[in-house]
C-alpha cells in the first residue's frame, strides 16, 4: 500500500460523533476507491492516533497524509495533532494536510442542510441565517468563521451572522434575537459543526426561537469531496516542493 489518508477527528463521549465520522469516511472511500482511508481520534474514541500509526507501520505502510477533521485552524491543528504525529514510528513518512477551512464546498454543505430542513432557494431573500459554530479563542479560527459567513451571505441570503456555542460571543440565542430585532422575516440556524455532540446540542437549544434548525454537516457529499481535495492539495504541494 503506497499511501494512507488518515482522517484525524477530535472524538467525543457522545456516540453520535464517532458514528458520523465513520459515515463520512465511508463516503470518502466511495468517492476515491483507490485510496486507503483510515480514521483515528485524538480523545475519547478508538482507534487512537498513536495506535493507528503503530498498526500502519507494522503493516508496512510508509506514507501517511494526516488530515485534521477540523473546520478551522486552531489549537488542535496547531498543537495537539502535530504533537501526536511526532510520536509516530520512524518508518512512517507523515505529512499533515490543511484543515477544511473556508471553501465553497462548505458553503454548499451548509445550504444543503438548510434545504433539507425545509427551506428553498426562493426563500433566500426573506431568510437570515445564523452560522453557529462550536467557538474558539483563536483569532484565526474566528476570522475563518466570519469569512464563511460572508461567503454564505454572497449566495443570496438576506442576512448571515456567526454565533458560537462556547469561548466566543454571541451565543446562538442572542444572535437569533438580534436578527429578529433587525426585522428579518425568517431566521434559520445552520450548525457549522461536523458531527453531533455536546456543543451542537447547545446550538440546538439556543435555536428555540428560530424558525428553522438545520442539521450538522455530517457525511455530506460536499464535505467528503473537500477531504479528498485537501488530501490532493497536500500531495501536490509536496511534488511542487520536490520539483
Amino acid at each position: 500500500m503506497s499511501e494512507v489518508l488518515l482522517v484525524v477527528a477530535h472524538g467525543s463521549r457522545d456516540p453520535r460523533h464517532a458514528a458520523t465520522v465513520h459515515a463520512l469516511v465511508r463516503r470518502v472511500r466511495s468517492l476515491r476507491p483507490g485510496l486507503r482511508v483510515e480514521t483515528a481520534f485524538l480523545d475519547f474514541n478508538l482507534p487512537s492516533v498513536p495506535g493507528t500509526l503503530d498498526r500502519l507501520a507494522a503493516e508496512g505502510v510508509r506514507d501517511v497524509v494526516a488530515l485534521p477533521l477540523l473546520l478551522t485552524r486552531a489549537f488542535h491543528a496547531k498543537a495537539d495533532i502535530p504533537a501526536v504525529l511526532r510520536q509516530a514510528p520512524p518508518s512512517l513518512r507523515i505529512r499533515q494536510a490543511e484543515v477544511l477551512g473556508s471553501s465553497p464546498l462548505l458553503v454548499a454543505a451548509v445550504e444543503r442542510r438548510l434545504y433539507e430542513a425545509g427551506l428553498a432557494p426562493g426563500d433566500k431573500s426573506t431568510t437570515g441565517v445564523i452560522l453557529a459554530s462550536a467557538g474558539s479563542t483563536d483569532p484565526e479560527a474566528i476570522a475563518a468563521i466570519a469569512e464563511t459567513a460572508r461567503e454564505l451571505r454572497r449566495t443570496g441570503w438576506c442576512s448571515v451572522r456567526p454565533a458560537f456555542a462556547s469561548a466566543s460571543l454571541p451565543r446562538t440565542e442572542d444572535a437569533v434575537r438580534a436578527m429578529r430585532a433587525d426585522g428579518v422575516r425568517r431566521v434559520a440556524v445552520a450548525p457549522y459543526v461536523i458531527a453531533p455532540g455536546r456543543l451542537p446540542d447547545r446550538i440546538a437549544a439556543g435555536s428555540a426561537e428560530a424558525d428553522v434548525l438545520a442539521d450538522v454537516l455530517g457525511p455530506s457529499e460536499e464535505l467528503a469531496r473537500l477531504l479528498i481535495q485537501r488530501h490532493d492539495e497536500c500531495r501536490t504541494a509536496e511534488r511542487v516542493a520536490v520539483a
